[in-house]
């Protein structure tokens, strides 16, 4: 792998290796230009897929060397559901390993809908909310989507309906097989008159691009992939860009500032080298690509400061870290008197996409969202989480797990989350990091709209499981998100400096040659999990950053 110098300044410094990090890195790197990936994380499995760990103990309670997901110890984080709270440990984290989140991600690849990007012209704002349309279109998006599932690999039903976002190619890949969970909703749906699908993965299920397919193995969601099926950034993107000459991923680096000079104008990042005792190193570069994720990329902003930007790098707006919507869930989950063997094949069950669209008139709230069945746990998970309704030890224990362990389904619900100003991402002025930087603090309460939303998934999770036919069936409690791994929306793109941080080719207003292109970037959550948008945000970006710097000017 080519090695750059510090000194030397490179074309392009890429904050992040995920979903979005690692598109940018391969499409700059293939156009010729010099890139250093910082990612803060270890290589993980980069090339080495037999490192990836299977155990389940080591999973569930792992070390940090194990771990592939953010350290609480080390990256600590704090909470409250407004500014009058004293925030209080927090337990928000993200992957932090060379792909990101993308390691060990359930995968779920949806495309936005074409509505989700003029939702504000489409269906008016709403009180409280910041509602907005985005400044591209599904149209302009769509070829980039397409581009990011053939390039990346993803696998999905090739089906026409207004449910499914429409398609100028189809998946390239066949859907994952549906498995006892498919087979029972697809019961449930027949009852219901549901429109039921397999789930979009970034998990191929046959050979592609020099990978194998999935082999079903079980141990999917929260692990990495010893055989390369899923289409994380570590295994279809970044050796693509390392391969080229022009890349290196210098990984154990952690940025704490991106530096600016007088005019303004990013001259590179100031970072901890773990390989070197945590010494801070200075690496120049003419260009910045902030790629660090919904949470960390406007954290990273605000800890920014300099006498040109006091309040935080790009934030003449004051609006870097707000409207952060992390995404509600909540579901119910079922005993069958058969067995499922639903811990085996992909964590991605089959998909309820009914109830996907908007339709205030018939529900009572504004949104929608998908539902995935899903086995869930492990037998070994199950077993340490304890069986429903029985002791937590003994021979009760044991009768109960033995019973329950194999024949339980869940229906896990992706809802819409109305973003609002007063959601948001900044630094807590009393926590430190275990680097000495102020830690992440979230202060979340979500909109009433959206606890109905909640409570409508969760009750339509129940009648599906009653109409497959469980025979006993308990709901989630309606509880409202502190954080978690679909962080998105707090550095907004948008044709206004006064209310975005990036323009609609995710340059930031304030800085010319910083560019932000993560799940910070969505102007609304969407109804479909992010990964996807975020994906084909960055190759669109990439396209137009190209063109650009070919010129020799990279202000677009």
């Amino acid at each position: 792998m080519k090695k750059f110098k510090p000194s030397e300044e490179v074309d392009f410094v890429v904050i992040g290796s995920g979903a979005a990090g690692g598109v940018m890195a391969k499409q700059l790197a293939q156009a010729g230009f010099s890139v250093v990936v910082m990612e803060q994380g270890p290589w993980g499995a980069y090339g080495h897929e037999q490192d990836y760990n299977k155990d389940e103990l080591i999973n569930r309670f792992p070390s940090p060397e194990d771990t592939m997901i953010s350290d609480p110890k080390l990256h600590r984080s704090t909470f409250r559901r407004n500014a009058s709270e004293k925030a209080v440990a927090g337990n928000h984290s993200f992957g932090c390993v060379v792909g990101g989140g993308t390691v060990t991600y359930g995968a779920s690849s949806w495309r936005h809908l074409p509505y989700e990007f003029d939702e504000a012209s489409r269906f008016g704002t709403m009180k409280g909310t910041g509602i907005a349309d985005w400044p591209v279109s599904y149209a302009e998006i769509e070829p980039y989507y397409t581009q990011a599932e053939w390039e990346i690999g993803i696998s999905g039903p090739n089906v026409k309906t207004p449910l499914i976002a429409p398609m100028s190619k189809p998946y390239p890949c066949r859907p994952l097989p549906l498995k006892s969970s498919g087979a029972l909703v697809q019961k449930a749906a027949a009852k219901l008159n549901l429109v039921v699908t397999p789930n979009v993965a970034a998990i191929i299920t046959e050979p592609y691009n020099g990978r194998p397919g999935c082999i079903n193995c079980g141990a999917c969601s929260g692990y990495g992939c010893q055989t390369k099926a899923r289409s994380s950034s570590a295994v279809a993107l970044l050796p693509i860009a390392v391969a080229t000459g022009n890349c290196e991923i210098r990984v154990n680096s952690y940025v704490r500032e991106i530096n600016v000079d007088a005019s303004g104008r990013a001259t590179g990042v100031t970072y901890f080298d773990k390989s070197n005792d945590n010494q801070e190193v200075f690496q120049k570069a003419k260009c910045v690509v902030l790629s660090a994720n919904g949470t960390e990329t406007p954290r990273l902003l605000l800890m920014s400061k300099s006498n040109r930007f006091q309040n935080g790098l790009a934030n003449s707006s004051g609006i870097v870290g707000k409207y952060l919507m992390t995404g509600n869930g909540g579901g119910a989950s079922g005993l069958f008197d058969q067995p499922l063997n639903e811990y085996k094949g992909a964590v991605t069950g089959a998909a309820v996409l009914s109830y996907v669209p908007n339709d205030v008139k018939n529900r009572g709230f504004y949104g929608g969202g998908r539902m995935t069945a899903r086995g869930q746990m492990s037998p070994m998970q199950y077993g340490l989480a304890g069986p429903h309704g029985a002791p937590s030890w003994g021979a009760g224990y044991k009768k109960a797990l033995m019973e329950q362990a194999n024949r339980r389904l869940t229906m896990v619900n992706f809802i819409s989350q109305l973003p609002i100003e007063t959601n948001m991402v900044d630094l807590d002025p009393d926590v430190k990091d275990a680097w000495g930087l102020p830690a992440l603090r979230i202060t979340s309460t979500s909109h009433e709209n959206d606890f109905k939303a909640m409570r409508f998934f969760i009750d339509r999770s129940v009648d599906i499981l009653k109409a497959a036919g469980a025979t006993q069936v308990w709901a989630d409690q309606v509880n409202d998100s502190k954080g978690g791994a679909h962080a998105r929306g707090t550095c907004r793109i948008g044709n206004d400096p006064r209310s975005s941080v990036a323009n609609k080719y995710h340059r930031a207003h304030d800085v010319p040659n910083l560019f932000i292109v993560d799940g910070s970037s969505l102007v609304t959550g969407g109804r479909n999990h992010p990964t996807m948008t975020i994906s084909a945000l960055a190759y669109r970006c990439a396209d137009h950053l190209v063109k650009a710097a070919k010129t020799g000017n990279v202000t677009i």
